[in-house]
């Protein structure tokens, strides 16, 4: 409950310039006249939910999500289920099916989105994005970024071979990737610390769950990564800690690492 009341006490105009990376240090009062209080929504989104659906012929959103604190935000394509797109707290999502600027180049097939877990978004009105991509370069050049990212993020995922480690390798290169440029990774040590939960990587590789599990052991055991601390109770969290090295791994389509022992 103490959490709830300090989360609404907080302005979110705060919240945004000093976590978000659309947001991060812009002009304040620019800010503050795109977006007035009573414009912005802060809203819990529940684990397993659809948010909505993204590319579906002739519609589109109204407002860009920016995610706060907690959660994981996925997009999954049908029929395989595969994992497309993972946003955590930092960034946000929704950009590819506002009917504005690249919005309108961005077509795909259905895919649905939603929180992997409960998360809080503030939801930005397309009006607002309208009038900051306008009005400041810094905006639009991080607005183009976004999309960037995305485009890359699949990139990566197109260079998931069926081989377990290069595929797991792959989408950790990817998320390297996306949280280096959004400036939320590393930490001072140079570790990179997700919240990945077995299935989400699974999904992302197609591989199953046991597979991954085999993966991530191997990993840890030639210091590719560490197991995550005894704070996480989840479980989740793959800490990479050579990531140079698993540049490697994420490059071996033929040859076999020497670590991973089926053949």
């Amino acid at each position: 409950m103490a959490k709830a009341i300090k989360q609404q006490k907080t302005n979110p105009i705060d919240r945004l310039v000093t976590s978000n990376y659309l947001f991060r240090e812009l002009d304040r009062t620019l800010l503050e006249e795109c977006l007035p209080l009573d414009s912005l929504k802060i809203e819990k989104l529940f684990s397993n939910r659809p948010v909505y659906t993204a590319f579906l012929p002739d519609e589109s959103i109204d407002v860009l999500y920016v995610v706060l604190d907690e959660g994981i935000v996925i997009a999954r394509s049908a029929p395989l289920d595969r994992i497309i797109a993972i946003t955590y707290p930092g960034s946000c999502f929704g950009q590819r099916s506002l009917p504005f600027s690249y919005g309108l180049a961005t077509k795909a097939f259905p895919t649905l989105v939603e929180a992997y877990k409960t998360t809080h978004v503030l939801k930005i009105p397309l009006v607002a994005v309208e009038k900051l991509y306008a009005e400041s370069e810094i905006f639009r050049d991080r607005y183009r970024m976004l999309f960037e990212l995305r485009e890359k993020f699949q990139y990566h995922l197109l260079n998931c071979s069926t081989y377990p480690p290069q595929a797991v390798a792959a989408l950790l290169r990817a998320l390297i990737y996306q949280e280096r440029e959004l400036g939320n990774q590393p930490d001072a040590d140079e570790i990179y610390a997700f919240d990945l939960p077995v299935d989400i990587i699974a999904r992302a590789c197609q591989l199953n769950q046991r597979t991954v599990e085999q993966v991530l052991k191997g990993m840890q055991q030639v210091g590719l990564l560490e197991s995550a601390k005894k704070t996480d109770l989840s479980g989740d969290t793959v800490r990479v800690i050579a990531p140079e090295s698993l540049k490697e791994v994420y490059s071996t389509t033929r040859d076999k690492v020497s670590w991973w022992p089926l053949r």
